[in-house]
Protein backbone atom coordinates (compact mmCIF):
# COMPACT_ATOMS: atom_id res chain seq x y z
CA UNK A 1 0.00 0.00 0.00
CA UNK A 2 1.23 3.23 -0.93
CA UNK A 3 1.56 5.90 1.90
CA UNK A 4 -0.42 8.57 0.11
CA UNK A 5 -3.48 6.47 -0.60
CA UNK A 6 -3.01 5.14 3.30
CA UNK A 7 -3.24 8.53 4.87
CA UNK A 8 -6.27 9.70 2.62
CA UNK A 9 -8.55 6.39 3.42
CA UNK A 10 -7.09 6.90 7.02
CA UNK A 11 -8.39 10.83 7.19
CA UNK A 12 -11.66 10.02 5.60
CA UNK A 13 -11.81 7.20 8.22
CA UNK A 14 -11.49 9.67 11.37
CA UNK A 15 -14.07 11.89 9.17
CA UNK A 16 -17.01 9.72 8.34
CA UNK A 17 -16.28 6.33 11.02
CA UNK A 18 -15.11 8.39 13.75
CA UNK A 19 -16.87 11.70 13.45
CA UNK A 20 -14.03 13.56 14.08
CA UNK A 21 -14.05 17.72 13.66
CA UNK A 22 -11.61 19.34 10.66
CA UNK A 23 -9.48 20.06 13.35
CA UNK A 24 -8.90 16.87 15.05
CA UNK A 25 -8.46 15.26 11.66
CA UNK A 26 -5.28 17.89 10.21
CA UNK A 27 -3.79 17.37 13.73
CA UNK A 28 -3.93 13.26 13.30
CA UNK A 29 -2.65 14.11 9.86
CA UNK A 30 0.08 16.26 10.67
CA UNK A 31 1.14 13.27 13.23
CA UNK A 32 1.13 10.58 10.43
CA UNK A 33 3.09 13.18 7.91
CA UNK A 34 5.93 12.91 10.27
CA UNK A 35 5.83 8.87 9.93
CA UNK A 36 5.45 9.23 5.99
CA UNK A 37 9.18 11.79 6.27
CA UNK A 38 10.56 9.34 8.73
CA UNK A 39 9.45 5.98 6.39
CA UNK A 40 10.71 8.20 3.24
CA UNK A 41 13.94 8.50 4.83
CA UNK A 42 14.41 4.53 5.79
CA UNK A 43 12.33 3.51 2.42
CA UNK A 44 9.22 2.06 3.98
CA UNK A 45 6.08 1.25 3.21
CA UNK A 46 2.87 1.60 5.91
CA UNK A 47 2.43 -2.27 5.94
CA UNK A 48 6.47 -2.91 6.18
CA UNK A 49 7.31 -0.83 9.56
CA UNK A 50 7.76 -3.03 12.11
CA UNK A 51 7.61 -2.10 16.51
CA UNK A 52 11.32 -1.37 15.99
CA UNK A 53 11.10 1.32 13.25
CA UNK A 54 8.56 3.16 15.10
CA UNK A 55 10.53 2.94 18.51
CA UNK A 56 13.25 4.47 16.22
CA UNK A 57 10.67 6.83 15.27
CA UNK A 58 10.00 7.69 18.12
CA UNK A 59 13.30 8.06 18.87
CA UNK A 60 14.24 10.58 15.92
CA UNK A 61 10.87 12.58 17.03
CA UNK A 62 12.52 13.18 20.39
CA UNK A 63 15.61 14.18 19.05
CA UNK A 64 13.93 16.78 16.59
CA UNK A 65 13.27 18.26 20.50
CA UNK A 66 9.64 17.58 20.87
CA UNK A 67 8.15 17.39 24.61
CA UNK A 68 6.85 14.11 26.02
CA UNK A 69 3.17 15.84 25.59
CA UNK A 70 3.67 16.02 22.14
CA UNK A 71 5.32 12.84 21.45
CA UNK A 72 2.79 10.77 23.04
CA UNK A 73 0.04 12.86 21.44
CA UNK A 74 2.19 11.58 17.74
CA UNK A 75 1.87 8.27 19.23
CA UNK A 76 -1.75 8.67 19.64
CA UNK A 77 -2.14 9.36 16.19
CA UNK A 78 0.19 6.35 14.75
CA UNK A 79 -2.17 4.10 16.88
CA UNK A 80 -5.53 5.12 15.38
CA UNK A 81 -3.72 4.76 12.06
CA UNK A 82 -2.39 0.98 12.46
CA UNK A 83 -6.37 0.77 14.02
CA UNK A 84 -7.37 1.51 10.59
CA UNK A 85 -5.19 0.01 8.62
CA UNK A 86 -5.95 -3.86 10.63
CA UNK A 87 -9.47 -2.53 10.42
CA UNK A 88 -9.08 -2.32 6.37
CA UNK A 89 -7.17 -5.93 6.04
CA UNK A 90 -4.25 -3.58 4.80
CA UNK A 91 -1.77 -5.59 7.62
CA UNK A 92 -2.14 -8.36 9.88
CA UNK A 93 -0.61 -7.65 12.97
CA UNK A 94 -0.41 -4.17 14.56
CA UNK A 95 3.28 -2.96 15.45
CA UNK A 96 1.84 -0.29 17.86
CA UNK A 97 0.35 -2.06 19.86
CA UNK A 98 3.31 -2.96 22.44
CA UNK A 99 4.61 0.49 21.77
CA UNK A 100 4.87 2.22 24.81
CA UNK A 101 4.46 5.90 25.29
CA UNK A 102 6.59 8.24 27.20
CA UNK A 103 6.69 9.19 30.73
CA UNK A 104 4.93 12.39 31.20
CA UNK A 105 4.58 14.52 34.12
CA UNK A 106 1.08 15.51 34.44
CA UNK A 107 0.21 18.78 35.63
CA UNK A 108 -2.70 19.54 37.86
CA UNK A 109 -5.34 22.25 36.28
CA UNK A 110 -5.22 25.69 37.95
CA UNK A 111 -8.38 26.09 39.38
CA UNK A 112 -10.65 29.08 40.57
CA UNK A 113 -11.81 29.36 44.50
CA UNK A 114 -15.42 29.99 44.52
CA UNK A 115 -14.53 33.93 46.18
CA UNK A 116 -12.44 34.15 42.88
CA UNK A 117 -15.93 33.52 40.70
CA UNK A 118 -17.75 35.22 42.95
CA UNK A 119 -15.14 38.48 42.16
CA UNK A 120 -15.07 37.83 38.65
CA UNK A 121 -18.91 37.76 38.25
CA UNK A 122 -19.26 41.28 40.23
CA UNK A 123 -16.58 43.13 38.56
CA UNK A 124 -18.62 42.26 35.77
CA UNK A 125 -20.12 45.75 34.65
CA UNK A 126 -24.26 45.32 34.20
CA UNK A 127 -25.11 48.81 33.03
CA UNK A 128 -23.20 48.11 29.77
CA UNK A 129 -25.91 46.49 27.18
CA UNK A 130 -23.50 43.47 26.78
CA UNK A 131 -23.07 43.06 30.59
CA UNK A 132 -25.95 40.63 31.36
CA UNK A 133 -24.60 38.36 28.80
CA UNK A 134 -21.18 38.10 30.17
CA UNK A 135 -22.54 37.44 33.19
CA UNK A 136 -24.32 34.45 31.98
CA UNK A 137 -21.16 33.20 30.03
CA UNK A 138 -19.17 32.72 33.18
CA UNK A 139 -22.15 31.80 35.23
CA UNK A 140 -23.08 29.10 32.43
CA UNK A 141 -18.98 27.88 31.86
CA UNK A 142 -18.92 27.37 35.92
CA UNK A 143 -22.12 25.75 35.95
CA UNK A 144 -22.57 23.45 33.06
CA UNK A 145 -18.68 22.74 33.14
CA UNK A 146 -18.26 23.18 29.37
CA UNK A 147 -15.43 24.01 26.80
CA UNK A 148 -15.17 27.19 25.35
CA UNK A 149 -16.73 25.53 21.93
CA UNK A 150 -19.23 24.09 23.30
CA UNK A 151 -20.16 27.37 25.13
CA UNK A 152 -20.09 29.39 21.72
CA UNK A 153 -21.96 26.86 19.89
CA UNK A 154 -24.86 26.21 22.18
CA UNK A 155 -28.35 26.45 20.85
CA UNK A 156 -31.85 27.96 22.12
CA UNK A 157 -33.56 24.78 21.37
CA UNK A 158 -31.14 22.83 23.23
CA UNK A 159 -32.12 24.68 26.49
CA UNK A 160 -34.66 22.76 29.14
CA UNK A 161 -34.22 25.11 31.42
CA UNK A 162 -37.83 24.19 32.89
CA UNK A 163 -36.15 20.80 33.76
CA UNK A 164 -32.98 22.68 34.81
CA UNK A 165 -30.88 20.68 31.60
CA UNK A 166 -28.76 22.05 28.92
CA UNK A 167 -28.01 19.66 26.03
CA UNK A 168 -24.24 20.06 24.60
CA UNK A 169 -22.25 19.06 21.29
CA UNK A 170 -19.22 18.08 22.51
CA UNK A 171 -15.73 16.46 20.64
CA UNK A 172 -16.66 14.00 18.07
CA UNK A 173 -20.03 15.37 17.55
CA UNK A 174 -21.59 13.86 20.94
CA UNK A 175 -24.36 15.04 22.50
CA UNK A 176 -25.21 15.08 26.10
CA UNK A 177 -27.44 16.25 28.91
CA UNK A 178 -25.77 18.45 31.26
CA UNK A 179 -27.78 19.86 34.73
CA UNK A 180 -27.52 23.53 34.93
CA UNK A 181 -27.83 25.35 38.35
CA UNK A 182 -30.22 28.16 39.18
CA UNK A 183 -27.70 30.73 39.41
CA UNK A 184 -26.93 30.47 35.81
CA UNK A 185 -30.36 29.91 34.52
CA UNK A 186 -31.25 33.58 36.29
CA UNK A 187 -28.32 34.97 34.52
CA UNK A 188 -29.54 33.35 31.18
CA UNK A 189 -33.04 34.58 31.75
CA UNK A 190 -32.31 38.03 31.88
CA UNK A 191 -30.17 37.60 28.90
CA UNK A 192 -32.76 35.52 26.65
CA UNK A 193 -35.45 37.85 27.89
CA UNK A 194 -34.47 41.03 28.40
CA UNK A 195 -31.63 41.95 26.55
CA UNK A 196 -30.89 39.32 23.48
CA UNK A 197 -34.56 39.97 22.55
CA UNK A 198 -33.40 43.42 21.45
CA UNK A 199 -30.68 42.06 19.37
CA UNK A 200 -31.21 41.07 15.27
CA UNK A 201 -29.57 37.57 14.68
CA UNK A 202 -27.51 37.68 11.22
CA UNK A 203 -29.74 35.22 8.45
CA UNK A 204 -28.15 31.27 10.32
CA UNK A 205 -27.40 32.50 13.59
CA UNK A 206 -31.28 32.94 15.03
CA UNK A 207 -30.73 29.47 17.37
CA UNK A 208 -27.61 31.10 18.78
CA UNK A 209 -27.63 31.52 22.73
CA UNK A 210 -24.80 33.52 22.85
CA UNK A 211 -24.72 36.42 19.87
CA UNK A 212 -22.23 40.33 20.16
CA UNK A 213 -23.82 43.31 18.84
CA UNK A 214 -23.90 42.77 15.40
CA UNK A 215 -26.35 39.68 15.35
CA UNK A 216 -22.94 36.98 15.37
CA UNK A 217 -22.49 34.84 17.60
CA UNK A 218 -19.45 34.51 20.20
CA UNK A 219 -15.81 33.35 18.82
CA UNK A 220 -13.49 31.78 21.14
CA UNK A 221 -10.90 34.53 21.31
CA UNK A 222 -13.54 36.68 22.41
CA UNK A 223 -14.25 34.59 25.57
CA UNK A 224 -10.73 34.47 26.18
CA UNK A 225 -9.80 38.06 26.20
CA UNK A 226 -13.07 38.85 27.63
CA UNK A 227 -12.10 36.33 30.73
CA UNK A 228 -8.87 37.80 30.68
CA UNK A 229 -10.04 41.14 31.42
CA UNK A 230 -12.24 40.35 34.27
CA UNK A 231 -9.42 38.68 35.81
CA UNK A 232 -6.81 41.77 35.13
CA UNK A 233 -9.70 44.36 36.88
CA UNK A 234 -9.58 42.27 40.27
CA UNK A 235 -6.00 41.82 40.25
CA UNK A 236 -6.30 38.11 40.03
CA UNK A 237 -2.11 36.76 39.64
CA UNK A 238 -3.48 33.71 38.07
CA UNK A 239 -3.18 32.98 34.82
CA UNK A 240 -6.91 31.76 33.47
CA UNK A 241 -8.98 31.00 30.25
CA UNK A 242 -12.22 29.47 29.96
CA UNK A 243 -11.06 26.15 30.84
CA UNK A 244 -10.30 27.10 34.09
CA UNK A 245 -13.89 27.03 35.26
CA UNK A 246 -14.21 23.91 33.39
CA UNK A 247 -11.72 22.50 35.84
CA UNK A 248 -12.89 24.61 38.84
CA UNK A 249 -16.74 22.94 38.16
CA UNK A 250 -14.85 19.23 38.06
CA UNK A 251 -12.61 20.08 41.12
CA UNK A 252 -15.05 22.04 43.20
CA UNK A 253 -17.80 18.80 42.50
CA UNK A 254 -14.91 16.01 43.38
CA UNK A 255 -14.00 17.62 46.64
CA UNK A 256 -17.58 17.97 47.68
CA UNK A 257 -18.23 14.02 47.36
CA UNK A 258 -19.32 13.94 43.79
CA UNK A 259 -19.34 10.33 42.43
CA UNK A 260 -16.31 10.40 39.71
CA UNK A 261 -18.58 8.69 37.05
CA UNK A 262 -20.89 11.58 37.21
CA UNK A 263 -18.31 13.91 36.85
CA UNK A 264 -16.95 12.06 33.52
CA UNK A 265 -20.25 12.42 32.65
CA UNK A 266 -20.96 15.67 33.07
CA UNK A 267 -17.67 16.90 31.48
CA UNK A 268 -17.80 14.35 28.01
CA UNK A 269 -15.21 12.68 29.25
CA UNK A 270 -14.58 8.92 26.70
CA UNK A 271 -12.21 7.85 29.50
CA UNK A 272 -12.80 7.77 33.02
CA UNK A 273 -8.80 8.22 33.69
CA UNK A 274 -8.79 11.89 31.92
CA UNK A 275 -12.13 12.83 34.79
CA UNK A 276 -9.38 11.46 37.68
CA UNK A 277 -6.97 14.10 37.84
CA UNK A 278 -9.60 15.78 39.15
CA UNK A 279 -9.43 13.63 42.49
CA UNK A 280 -6.33 16.05 43.28
CA UNK A 281 -6.85 18.13 46.36
CA UNK A 282 -5.49 22.01 47.17
CA UNK A 283 -2.69 21.63 49.48
CA UNK A 284 -4.22 23.52 52.40
CA UNK A 285 -7.46 21.12 52.92
CA UNK A 286 -4.52 18.51 52.93
CA UNK A 287 -2.77 19.86 55.62
CA UNK A 288 -6.15 20.76 57.33
CA UNK A 289 -7.32 16.57 57.10
CA UNK A 290 -3.41 15.59 59.04
CA UNK A 291 -3.69 17.44 61.44
CA UNK A 292 -7.48 16.48 61.79
CA UNK A 293 -7.28 13.29 61.52
CA UNK A 294 -3.32 11.81 62.29
CA UNK A 295 -2.81 10.43 65.12
CA UNK A 296 0.47 12.54 65.52
CA UNK A 297 -0.55 15.26 64.52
Amino acid sequence: MEWQQAIKGFKNYLKLEKSMSPNSVAAYSRDIDKLYQFAQLNSLNPEKITLTDLRSFLTWVSELGMIPSSQARILSGIKSFYKYLLLEDEIKNDPSELLESPKIRRKLPDTLTKEDIDKIIAAIDLSRPDGARNKAIIEVLYSCGLRVSELTELKLSNLYLDIEFVKVTGKGDKERLVPIGGPAIKALKIWLEEVRVHVPAKKGEEDYVFLNRRGAHLTRVFIFMMIKQLAESIGLKKKISPHTFRHSFATHLVEGGADLRAVQEMLGHESITTTEIYTHLDRDYLKSTIIQYHPRS
